[in-house]
């Protein structure tokens, strides 16, 4: 079976996010076949047009990891009913200068964990908008609001409820299907 690299960035910088407790539960529950290595962004000065002649090595490096993955999966908090600024950085470094867009062709998928009753749900479809511009072929089901309360996953990213284990094992491998799906007809480099 293949093997698929997915780079994961997690859209709250904060040390303590409950998504990245969530991002870390979802790797134990992925496939075998899935691969995942983290995609910081939190170095990244904020983007302006005037770096797109010579982008600051950070920059270079942030872009470098996003070529050597097969698949993104954003995992992100809601901030103001949309993704936290940091990430949409991220994307907008990621997708510039015109021509060297990331994203292209490059299966996502969008989930994330909020305190809420309607979990990330706002936030994800302002990040669907924008990944959906960048040309990055999104995984809409299933989708996952994951609402986060106290003990749900563990530091170690071992969750408790066995429903929502079983959810977050289905998507994963729901992921893993649409990945092979979208690689075998998409080139990888546009």
């Amino acid at each position: 079976m293949m093997h698929y690299k997915v780079g994961y960035l997690i859209g709250s910088l904060a040390r303590e996010s409950i998504n990245r407790k969530l991002a870390k539960a979802l790797i134990r529950l992925a496939p075998e076949n899935l691969v995942f290595t983290e995609i910081s962004f939190k170095d990244l000065p904020l983007y302006s047009y005037d770096y797109d002649a010579d982008f600051p090595p950070v920059a270079r490096a942030f872009k470098d990891a996003l070529k050597t993955v097969d698949a993104l999966l954003f995992v992100t908090p809601e901030y103001n009913r949309s993704i936290p600024g940091g990430l949409k950085n991220a994307i907008d470094w990621a997708s510039r200068p015109y021509g060297t867009n990331s994203f292209t062709h490059k299966p996502s998928a969008v989930i994330g964990a909020s305190p809420g009753a309607i979990g990330t749900a706002v936030a994800q479809q302002s990040l669907r908008s924008v990944l959906s511009f960048c040309n990055s072929p999104q995984m809409n089901a299933p989708e996952a609001y994951i609402q986060f309360a106290p003990g749900l996953i563990t530091d170690d990213g071992e969750v408790t409820a066995t429903s929502t284990e079983d959810f977050l094992r289905n998507y994963m491998a729901e992921f893993h299907i649409f990945i092979a799906r979208v690689t075998s007809v998409l080139p990888k480099d546009a």
